[in-house]
């Protein structure tokens, strides 16, 4: 395993590097804007509940178990190593250049994909807000951009602005998530809580219920929980970073799944007819289930709502994407490095990477106009972030069986190397749960979708490093910027 320990403690802004303007809580609001409890769970509750049915709620329960796990796990690695990049530093690190750089690169790509699929899924909640027909195709495409757009200025502006967007996410979570939950709840119960211990005849594919339901089921709500490690991304943003950005990306988790779980349960209890959503008659069970419940006047500010969190969510995945970009660029192993490492004004922001990010996922917008197509880059998002997960965690876990790793400041202690191994069989097991083909009926492309994007993606990564392998500076990152204490350290802090 290759450690370089930084040398210097301080701010680099002195240094004309990344400006600490990211606090504990803003770090942890970030995250949680990553994937907003309105988006993660707009999202995917259809899939999960036509694949799992009431029942599927326990999916939530697994899946946040799991990737608590994953969190704290993250914790130690971030603590130890709080680089810009997160996973791709980490991986770099642990297993040398080549596996650090395709990690960051996986990460990156899922990143950017995951921008134009949200902007893109943004854009169709403007025509129920305006009160006008829903868009064409070609008009949602011109609207997204549109959107993308907005977000790459808020992300260039300043932080400041970043920031802003997300307290006004915070503020569309309470009202959207929690207080409409909360109606429903406490007013509109259409079945007992007893509900969610049954099925209701869902997940009747082969391998049964636990295969074909539950598991299926947990591969939606594993794109729910990921965006906690966020936080890690920014870390050379932050604050005291070795303490600040391990509790980041806890709380930010516990957070979102609280929120997540807390509305699930809501809609699951307030659906009128389980049985018209298990057979495809609804085709949004939640706004089908809100306006029926609440009356139709809810949708216009509901949708509101979902856009603001879809913006967040924009916001905070471009920023990620930038940083890891940024990173790898800044380690000469990408093209172009020397115009992607810039800081621009007076926040000291990677201002070109950021609108790198925004025109590469204009690109995606653009040429994947075709649904079969952009179907399989949406579920290649998923499977991307199990798989950037992974790498770090499987290099990890055989560090630690090999008795190889010194903790940082934020320590799991003993505990620390059976949750490293736990997490991995979790991520690993996740992964092939993503990308294992269920829908028989769909083209094998689709099927397979997130294993096609993972060779592509792979492929091109492959040339891309055969032609930047003899640049990049596997120490660069090392003595350019981290602000952490080396001596005198106070005492570890464990889990």
């Amino acid at each position: 395993m290759t450690d370089h320990r930084p040398m210097t403690d301080g701010a680099v802004d002195d240094e004309g590097g990344l400006k600490r303007e990211f606090t504990l809580w803003s770090a942890g609001a970030l995250a949680f804007a990553f994937i907003s409890p309105i988006v993660a769970l707009y999202s995917i509750f259809a899939f999960a509940f036509t694949s799992g049915g009431p029942a599927g709620w326990w999916g939530f329960a697994i899946v946040l178990a799991a990737q608590l796990v994953v969190a704290l796990v993250f914790g130690e690695m971030a603590s130890r190593w709080p680089y810009e990049g997160s996973v791709y530093q980490w991986s770099r690190r642990l297993r040398g250049t080549a596996y650090g750089w395709f990690t960051g690169w996986a990460y990156m790509w899922t990143l950017v994909i995951a921008v134009a699929a949200v902007s893109y899924g943004a854009a169709g909640f403007v025509p129920p807000v305006l009160g006008i027909d829903p868009f064409s195709p070609g008009e949602q495409l011109l609207v997204a951009i549109v959107l993308l757009a907005v977000v790459t200025l808020v992300n260039t502006a300043g932080r400041r602005w970043m920031k802003a967007l997300v307290i006004a996410s915070l503020c569309a979570e309470l009202i959207g998530s929690i207080g409409i939950g909360t109606v429903l709840l406490l007013f509109h119960n259409e079945h007992p809580l007893s509900a969610i211990f049954h099925t209701s005849g869902a997940g009747a594919g082969p391998g049964g219920y636990v295969w074909s339901g539950m598991f299926a089921a947990v591969a939606f709500i594993g794109w729910s929980f990921v965006g906690f490690e966020s936080a890690g991304s920014i870390a050379e943003e932050v604050k005291d970073p070795r303490r600040a950005v391990p509790k980041a990306m806890i709380v930010s988790l516990l957070v979102v799944a609280a929120v997540v779980m807390y509305a699930a349960l809501a809609l699951i209890l307030a659906i009128p007819d389980y049985g018209a959503v298990l057979a495809g008659d609804v085709a949004d069970p939640v706004t089908e289930t809100i306006a029926t419940q609440l009356g139709s006047g809810i949708t216009r500010p509901l949708f509101g709502l979902f856009i603001i969190g879809f913006m967040a969510t924009l916001v905070a995945v471009e920023a990620s994407a930038s940083r890891v970009m940024w990173s790898l660029a800044r380690d000469g192993g990408l093209p172009a490095s020397a115009r992607l490492t810039r800081l621009s004004g007076g926040d000291r922001l990677p201002v070109n990477a950021i609108v790198t990010s925004g025109v590469l996922a204009a690109v995606i917008l653009v040429t994947t106009q075709s649904d079969t197509i952009y179907l399989t880059l949406v579920n290649f998002t998923t499977g991307g972030f199990y798989l950037a997960f992974g790498l770090p965690l499987v290099a990890l876990a055989i560090e630690r069986l090999r008795e190889g790793w010194e903790a940082g400041p934020f320590t799991l202690g003993r505990k620390g190397t059976a949750l490293t191994v736990v997490a991995a069989i979790w991520i690993v097991f996740q992964l092939v749960n993503i990308a294992w083909p269920r829908a028989t009926e769909l083209p094998w492309y689709q099927e397979y979708g997130v294993v096609v994007m993972m060779v592509v993606v792979g492929a091109l990564g492959g040339l891309v490093y055969a032609v930047r392998r003899r640049h990049i500076d596997t120490t660069a990152s090392d003595t350019l910027t981290v602000a952490v204490a080396v001596a005198d350290e106070p005492a570890p802090v464990t889990a």
